[in-house]
């Protein structure tokens, strides 16, 4: 079959669950894995044949998307700040907008001039935010913490061509793993940290409703929900973590549920930390907060 027909009938198929231009974009990101092909390789080379055998799995991919599997699980890869990351159904989909708390996290990091950072990443889930932190800033130290043996098995297994430097010569040094519940207090010999991120379940259960089948039936609930008679448990805990764990001079970010902006940045400020503020995403939404150790009252 031609590659530029195999293309239509994958969208064709897809388009029965989805949008024509997603459907489109997860058969060309399905095809680039599975075959090689580039998205422009049916227009530069309109010949170009798929073997029969490529073709079948193809259209069996293209029916398990269309009922609602995620092609990232499909071909174990997903995108995330230009690096690609290995994902199972034992861990979040990395998703676009968390892209924007490491870019935020990177500015404090670089206009500090630490040299040795520090970075605590919880609730890592796929190791996202800590590789690319780690990636992003040759020499830092990155502990990332989740409770799911699966989930650190994936993020401990990613792998990079930049790492290999030796700590405290300036390369990059892969992050340190731990398993840990974040909702109880920190395991001894943690250290102090001058960062600590989080993107922790957030979702209310409430919210099922609003979301895709494909992310309902296949991504890690636990991962995603929290009760709606307590959806700022995580928030409370990374408050604890940070009050024993940050420096004084140190900040955290946190994703949060855009529904709960205010109440999510009170949770830091009642805390006793000081500069709590809620962050923007670039549509305006409320999607982070941030907080410092600086002026930390004693708050017990």
């Amino acid at each position: 079959m031609l590659l530029r027909n195999l293309i239509s009938k994958g969208t064709e198929t897809i388009s029965q669950a989805f949008p024509e231009r997603e459907a489109r974009e997860m058969v060309l990101m399905f095809l680039q894995h599975s075959i090689g092909t580039s998205r422009h390789t049916h227009i530069l080379e309109p010949s170009y044949e798929v073997p029969d055998g490529a073709c079948a799995e193809a259209m069996s991919a293209f029916r398990r998307m269309a009922s609602g599997e995620p092609v990232q699980y499909i071909i174990g890869k997903a995108f995330f700040y230009d690096r690609e990351f290995n994902v199972t159904p034992s861990v979040l989909i990395p998703r676009p907008e968390t892209e924007l708390l490491v870019r935020e996290a990177l500015d404090w990091a670089r206009l500090s001039g630490c040299k040795s950072m520090r970075i605590a990443d919880l609730c890592t889930g796929s190791g996202c935010i800590a590789w690319s932190m780690a990636l992003e800033l040759p020499g830092a130290e990155v502990t990332a913490v989740d409770i799911s043996e699966d989930a650190l098995v994936v993020a401990s297994g990613q792998k990079f061509d930049e790492v290999g430097g030796v700590d405290g010569m300036g390369g990059v040094v892969a992050p340190k793993f731990i398993k840990a519940d974040v909702l109880a207090t920190p395991p001894d010999g943690l250290g102090t940290f001058d960062m600590i991120l989080s993107n922790p379940p957030y979702v209310m259960e409430s919210e099922k409703a609003l979301m895709r089948k494909n992310v309902l039936d296949h991504e890690p609930w636990l991962a995603l929900f929290v009760s709606d008679d307590d959806p700022l448990v995580f928030y409370r805990a990374v408050a604890v973590w940070a009050k024993q764990l940050l420096k004084p001079d140190g900040i955290g970010i946190v994703e949060i549920n855009e529904a709960l902006g205010p109440e999510t940045a009170a949770v830091f400020s009642q805390a006793g930390f000081a500069d709590t503020s809620v962050i923007c995403d670039l549509s305006d939404r409320p999607r982070f907060v941030r907080f410092s150790r600086q002026n930390l009252c004693a708050i017990q």
